[in-house]
């Protein structure tokens, strides 16, 4: 009996021994692979042994930080030190011999319309913290578009209490921008947590928050109409209305009429938003647009400049000049950084629209076209809705 023990106590010793060595932990195994100071200064680490160049990227990475090489240790893990980085989410890629490389070690990710990214939080702006209040939720829900004929998806941010409850609810539509998609405001945007903490300290109404993807297939200027003299098909905008919008009204307890809905987008989205509550005027009580405006609007002179196409006016014109829809029109918020490229179309589309009689406000921020101001923004525009 004790030799039979003694063989199988000696068989585990040599599997166990195999195992390990198999299994050998490398650097990279082990590897902290960003580290924040509390001053913002980051450190981002990568082992690629074998590579022999490697930077970080990331268009969320403020331009002074960005395209930094990393210096290879003799452990093989490549470092660099960048900022400090103001306070905020950022995503970010390490380009490795000139491929595109999420971050292996970092499991919080991002998702735009075409790639993945890897992603951080900078703590240090309150409003969107994580903190010590009452969460909702976000949910990632699955939808069957008609106007498209294939499943789409969209996240929706519901309020703490919507679901022991059977009150309804106000409804922020919320768009993203070119190349992002439905999962944007949701993480780089952090979008759920500025309303948990806007609804906690009751600076805003609890609200159903719907982020629908505003792509429908690859990016490209024409998808906005953009230089176009006759309107083409918008696809996205056949299935906000025909699909999204009914989705939502079937499935959440949404009020349904004008004074309790909203919606809101930024860049791509904006002009986006631009497109479906102008038309269809007495479906919004609030409309909000975040560094951006009509594309049409100084396609010629981006910057800044009155040089523009009039298609966008003359098409609308019936529902520009009407006096009784702006009537139950509470608020059509305009912000853009002053360092936005797009500040120049923001600005002589606030002026189409005030010379045809609307009350708009618009504020022109520091910053440029960066999710920094886009988080502000909707921070400073959720507490105007629906009051």
């Amino acid at each position: 009996m004790k030799q039979i023990q003694m063989i199988i106590a000696l068989c585990l010793f040599v599997t166990t021994s195999s195992t390990a060595q198999s299994f050998r932990l490398s650097p990279g195994d082990t590897l902290q692979s960003v580290s924040i100071s509390p001053d913002g200064t980051t450190t981002f680490r990568i082992y690629a042994p074998q590579a022999s160049d490697v930077t970080i990227g990331g268009t969320d990475i403020p331009e002074r930080f960005r395209n930094h090489k990393l210096k290879k240790q003799s452990s093989g893990v490549w470092e660099v030190t960048v900022g400090p980085l103001p306070p905020g989410a950022y995503r970010y890629v390490f380009l490795v011999d000139g491929m595109s490389v999420m971050d292996p070690r970092n499991p919080s990710v991002s998702e735009s319309n075409a790639n993945s990214w890897s992603m951080i939080y900078v703590p240090g702006t309150e409003f969107e913290e994580t903190t010590n209040v009452p969460h909702g939720a976000v949910s990632e829900v699955p939808y069957y578009s008609q106007s498209l004929r294939r499943f789409r998806r969209l996240h929706v941010y519901i309020p703490h209490g919507y679901e022991s409850g059977n009150d309804k609810y106000p409804v922020l539509y919320l768009l993203h921008g070119a190349l992002d998609c439905d999962d944007s405001w949701t993480t780089v945007g952090r979008a759920g947590y500025i309303l948990d903490n806007l609804i906690a300290e009751e600076k805003a109404v609890p609200m159903v928050v719907v982020m629908p993807a505003g792509h429908t297939g690859p990016f490209s200027f024409a998808t906005m109409n953009h230089g176009t003299s006759e309107p083409t098909r918008d696809e996205f905008v056949e299935d906000f209305l025909n699909d999204v919008k009914p989705y939502v009204e079937d499935h959440y307890r949404v009020f349904t009429d004008r004074q309790h809905r909203a919606i809101a987008g930024l860049s791509m989205g904006g002009t986006q938003t631009l497109n479906i509550a102008i038309p269809h005027l007495t479906d919004y009580s609030s409309i909000g647009v975040f560094s951006s405006g009509l594309f049409d609007l100084g396609r010629m002179n981006i910057g800044g400049g009155a040089a523009h196409d009039s298609s966008w006016e003359e098409r609308t014109m019936k529902t520009l000049d009407d006096g009784q829809l702006k009537e139950g029109l509470q608020l059509f918020w305009f912000a853009t950084g002053k360092e936005d490229f797009l500040l120049g179309v923001s600005r002589n589309t606030v002026e189409l629209f005030r010379k045809h009689g609307f009350n708009v406000v618009f504020k022109e921020t520091a910053g440029a076209h960066t999710w920094n101001n886009w988080r502000e923004y909707l921070n400073e525009f959720v507490p105007l809705l629906f009051k």
